[in-house]
């Protein structure tokens, strides 16, 4: 199978973090494909960010010219999936999303340890969107921007570390989730340090993607996530769109 694993910022380092714990989760066979935003931020730590990161995501996935099998998205709490599930030709998974179910099949409650504070209110609503608020003990912020926790991984490996030991203390978080994707490859770490799972967002998307295409199943088009219907839409970045737009939605 085929997944495409779409980071919704445009950092290249971070980008090639994102494909190394992608493809080392990956099954023999699997083959991971990244793809970073064209355009937008380099780190996503606001709405503003996060929305018009949610765009460059959908133009990657509506442009891409070959057959995949899944698509999982790079951002934790980031906007967009919804929208990526009406375009795709195949299932998406959120990893924020991912982390949680995982987490929840682990243990009774779990902690996201995130960049800022003022992340911590869309991973929130996430979480609370996808009914996977209930368990979660807290949302713990490290107090690095996205663009820190890449350039500075000796002080992010810190703070972070810090944070997911305040969750299982204070908290009684008995898993911990890594909050961005540019955490990626702290897990084993922090968890050798603190004696709980720690579930890393792109290991939980890609392991999840490849259970759910070997069950044969994907995105239910009976009604929220049909394509788009017949709508004009002028200026959009989405140079292939209009092959998306001839399905008007059943409800």
């Amino acid at each position: 199978m085929k997944i495409l694993v779409v980071n919704p910022n445009t950092s290249k380092s971070m980008t090639e973090a994102i494909d190394r714990a992608a493809r080392h989760q990956a099954s023999p066979g699997t083959e991971i494909v990244t793809l970073h935003a064209k355009y937008g931020a380099e780190g996503i730590d606001s709405t503003f960010a996060g929305l018009l990161s949610a765009v460059a995501v959908m133009d990657l996935v509506s442009t891409y010219p070959d057959p995949y099998d899944a698509v999982v998205t790079a951002g934790f709490g980031e906007p967009g999936r919804e929208g990526v599930q009406e375009i795709a030709h195949a299932p998406v998974f959120d990893i924020a999303e991912c982390a949680a179910h995982v987490a929840q099949l682990i243990g009774r409650r779990y902690s996201v340890v995130t960049t800022l504070s003022r992340s911590t209110a869309a991973i929130e609503d996430r979480l609370a969107v996808a009914g996977l608020a209930a368990r979660c003990a807290s949302v713990r912020a490290a107090g690095l921007d996205t663009v820190e926790v890449d350039r500075d991984p000796v002080r992010a490996r810190r703070e972070i570390l810090a944070q997911a030991r305040a969750a299982v203390a204070q908290d009684r978080a008995e898993v911990v989730c890594l909050g961005c994707s540019g955490m990626t490859g702290l897990a084993d770490e922090i968890a050798a340090e603190l004696g709980v799972p720690v579930v890393d967002g792109i290991a939980a998307g890609v392991a999840l993607a490849e259970a759910v295409v070997r069950m044969g199943l994907s995105t239910s088009r009976i009604c929220t996530y049909a394509a788009p219907g017949e709508t004009a839409v002028k200026g959009w970045p989405l140079s292939d769109l209009v092959q998306f737009l001839g399905i008007r939605h059943p409800c």
